[in-house]
């Protein structure tokens, strides 16, 4: 009987070939798309081909080495018909796994499995909070801040340190929750927390808390977490006096300004009245001098003389 060889293929790759290139070649060499050769580079001893003479396994192997791949060839046993010696089917995962191009599109998923909501918490930079409860926190932070200040104005009447270290002390906390609270409604939104930092640029700063309290958030789940719980009535309640408060604060603000505008005008008008000549003056100005007779003069001093 004579002797037959086999074609065996563990995935390995020859020195500067790059597993894309042996994936064409592999795929020309066995007139198959590039895909179904990814089963071959499982790590696992894989029959390329089977009943070979010596001659023809020779030529076979060469044919694998010019495509770039490493395979050996080895005697072929006998079949053997018992269950122990069939081989498990081999994963059709490769072995290296092909390069990714830096310029294809993330496949990981950017919104991870959130829940429908999410949590509430009012002291951490996580989560996400809605329009109307951004402004019933801003309100509700603003009067504890004007309360607590009161007190610290208090104990500043009996102790000017106590009063001050206090005073500091609720200044800072009060920041911290403000960037906590402008932190989670910046996420509602999809934007980095960062962006609270344009409130210090000049211009930028002044409008750039409207569009906090203007900019919708996320219908669903977003990168920053959960879409958060609908508002209750406390929130709608207290969201609409606070955007009554600051529009009265807007409009007596215009006021105020229109007024001191009205006062420098009037300031400025008076003053310049004032550098005007007057009209008695101009009049006297207007009118000729009368010539005065130097022979009348001359002959009223004569007559004193002979007198």
């Amino acid at each position: 009987m004579a002797e037959h060889f086999k074609i065996v293929f563990e995935g390995q790759l020859r020195t500067g070939v790059d597993l894309e290139t042996a994936r064409l070649n592999l795929a020309q060499l066995f007139k198959s798309d590039v895909s179904g050769v990814d089963r071959l580079f499982t790590g696992k001893p894989m029959t390329v081909k089977r009943g070979l003479t010596s001659d023809d396994a020779q030529r076979y192997l060469k044919a694998l080495n010019d495509a770039g791949v490493e395979a050996r060839i080895e005697p072929e046993q006998p079949v053997a018909w018992t269950l122990e010696e069939i081989e498990e089917p081999a994963s059709t995962q490769p072995a290296f796994p092909a390069p990714a191009s830096p310029y294809a599109p993330p496949r990981a998923s950017v919104v991870s499995d959130w829940p429908a909501v999410g949590d509430l918490k009012v002291f951490t930079l996580q989560g996400r909070i809605g329009r109307l409860r951004y402004l019933a926190w801003t309100m509700v932070l603003t009067l504890a801040g004007l309360v607590l200040g009161g007190l610290c104005f208090g104990i500043m009447s009996i102790s000017l340190i106590a009063g001050g270290l206090l005073g500091t002390v609720l200044l800072l906390a009060f920041i911290v929750v403000s960037i906590q609270m402008g932190a989670q409604r910046l996420h509602d939104a999809g934007w980095s927390a960062w962006l609270l930092l344009l409130n210090l640029v000049p211009v930028v700063g002044s409008f750039f808390p409207i569009l906090m309290i203007a900019i919708p958030g996320n219908t669903g789940p977003n990168q920053y977490g959960a879409a958060p719980p609908a508002n209750s009535k406390a929130v709608k309640i207290l969201a609409t006096l606070w955007i009554l408060v600051l529009a009265l604060v807007f409009v007596g603000a215009m006021m105020g300004g229109w007024e001191k505008v009205q006062d420098e005008v009037e300031a400025t008008t008076g003053d310049y009245e004032q550098t005007l000549p007057y009209d008695d003056d101009s009049d006297d100005a207007a009118q000729p001098a009368v010539p005065v007779d130097p022979a009348d003069t001359g002959d009223s001093s004569d007559t004193d003389e002979d007198h």
